[in-house]
């Protein structure tokens, strides 16, 4: 552990040093506002009862994915206490919508993968970063943090970039209620087996990736003005639309994009969601080939294996197999060409690069060191606290994990493996055990690790 201790806080500061190396950071395309709740055990119970607990009862073991009542939402905030697991359903009774915003919020944040990492990399890292907007009301606009964090917008015929405070206007307000709960969280019968939440996602816009005026227009010159890119919100996407629009419609317009930015040079990182459509699901993996970069958890890579046609490998990914794992990242880059892949777990992070360096493996230490400090505080201000995340314990089950490495490979030194054609990086991650909220990590880890990295190879 203490060769860890070491590289940790070597990481902490190369990476924070090179962070000042990027020009600039692109991120599309979904920002919306989180209105985030913890749950409370006798709000919960009382509202169940009065709705009819029985009916609430079926929708855990008959899940719609989908909220078209009362029953639907309760029944699935309740499916992700038992599993544990994090869930979004789209609201489609303006009913329920009404009631949401009736039972209120603890907290508003800006949300959206793209939002996210703008209060992040522009608000907290200091990186130039221009970010889409679907839509930019009042409340959503006042939760982008000061800093360099940039919307596209048009006077006249010229296109200017300007912080979303000064672009705000009157348009729908795109809300996803967030039902937090923590490990060991009881309601009735039912017990958190781990922390996680509930999303009722009430925003018709990210639901079909809508794309800006500014957007689409500028675009050409947008790019002009940045290095990366991390392109996210694709997950949501369904095969038709009532108004006839396909899902192709919008991938032809996700992939004009990504001509462009390979185009001007621009390197791109996809952030790969679970996404519930099989065939969605297979052209964003032929789409992957026009990226540098993907980053995904285990139900993720395990998706993307079952569409490529293996099934024992899939289940082995999900059951959480550490070699199943990098067969699976191995499987994906042969199939691709991509030239990085970002695993993230609870424990343990991976990357898969077909390049080598130090660079990687600080870069993935970093990610740890800010998910462990967003954990701790729910929010991130100032990069200096993410020092404050040395002092959390760093995953000891992960050690077993690094020994069995290690007996596997024999070219394995402070978590690199050489693996002839391709290098593997492994750590162990910080674990904040009682995490004041969850959403986000998986965006600060993803960002943190691409943005870092690409400094650290610049310096």
């Amino acid at each position: 552990m203490r060769l860890w201790k070491r590289l940790y806080v070597q990481a902490f500061e190369n990476a924070t040093n090179a962070l000042p190396n990027i020009s600039g950071v692109l991120l599309a395309y979904n920002t919306n506002i989180d209105a985030i709740k913890y749950l409370d055990k006798e709000d919960l119970e009382q509202k169940i009862n009065e709705i009819g607990k029985e009916n609430v009862f079926k929708i855990i073991e008959n899940p719609p994915e989908k909220i078209a009542s009362l029953e639907h939402l309760f029944g699935g905030i309740l499916r992700s206490i038992k599993l544990g697991k994090a869930m979004e359903w789209f609201v489609e009774n303006e009913e329920v919508r009404k009631y949401l915003r009736e039972w209120g919020w603890d907290e508003l944040r800006i949300g959206g993968q793209a939002g996210i990492m703008a209060n992040l990399l522009g608000g907290v890292y200091r990186i130039p970063t221009i970010v889409h907007v679907p839509q930019n009301p009042r409340l959503q606009a006042e939760l982008f943090v000061d800093g360099p964090i940039y919307v596209p917008v048009f006077e006249g015929n010229e296109l200017k970039l300007i912080h979303p405070k000064e672009a705000q206007s009157d348009e729908d307000e795109l809300i996803h209620y967030i039902y937090e709960f923590p490990r060991g969280f009881q309601v009735f019968n039912i017990r958190a087996p781990r922390e996680n939440r509930f999303i009722a996602n009430a925003d018709d816009y990210n639901a079909r990736v809508y794309m800006r005026k500014e957007f689409r227009e500028g675009f050409g010159e947008i790019v002009k003005k940045v290095e990366l890119a991390l392109i996210s919100g694709l997950q949501v996407l369904n095969e038709y639309y009532p108004d006839g629009t396909t899902y192709r419609d919008i991938l032809d317009r996700v992939e004009s994009h990504l001509n462009i930015l390979n185009k001007h040079g621009v390197k791109t990182h996809f952030e790969f969601a679970y996404t519930p459509s099989k065939r969605v699901r297979e052209e964003l993996i032929e789409m992957l080939p026009k990226f540098t970069s993907v980053g995904l958890n285990e139900v993720e890579l395990s998706s993307i294996i079952e569409i490529i046609g293996d099934e024992e490998l899939t289940k082995e990914i999900l059951e959480g197999h550490l070699f199943s794992v990098i067969d699976g990242m191995n499987l994906l880059m042969d199939e691709t060409g991509i030239e990085r892949i970002h695993f993230h777990t609870y424990g343990y992070y991976l990357a898969l690069t077909q390049y080598r360096g130090e660079h990687v493996r600080d870069a993935l230490l970093f990610a740890s060191l800010a998910a462990a400090a967003k954990a701790m505080r729910g929010n991130l201000e100032r990069v200096e606290q993410i020092r404050d995340a040395l002092s959390v314990p760093t995953n000891e089950r992960a050690i077993i994990l690094e020994e069995e490495l290690e007996k596997e490979f024999t070219e394995f030194e402070n978590g690199i493996i050489d693996m002839t054609d391709r290098q593997l990086t492994f750590i162990p991650t910080k674990i904040v055990t009682s995490p004041k909220s969850t959403v986000g990590i998986g965006d600060t880890i993803s960002s943190s690790a691409f943005v870092s990295e690409f400094g650290m190879r610049k310096s």
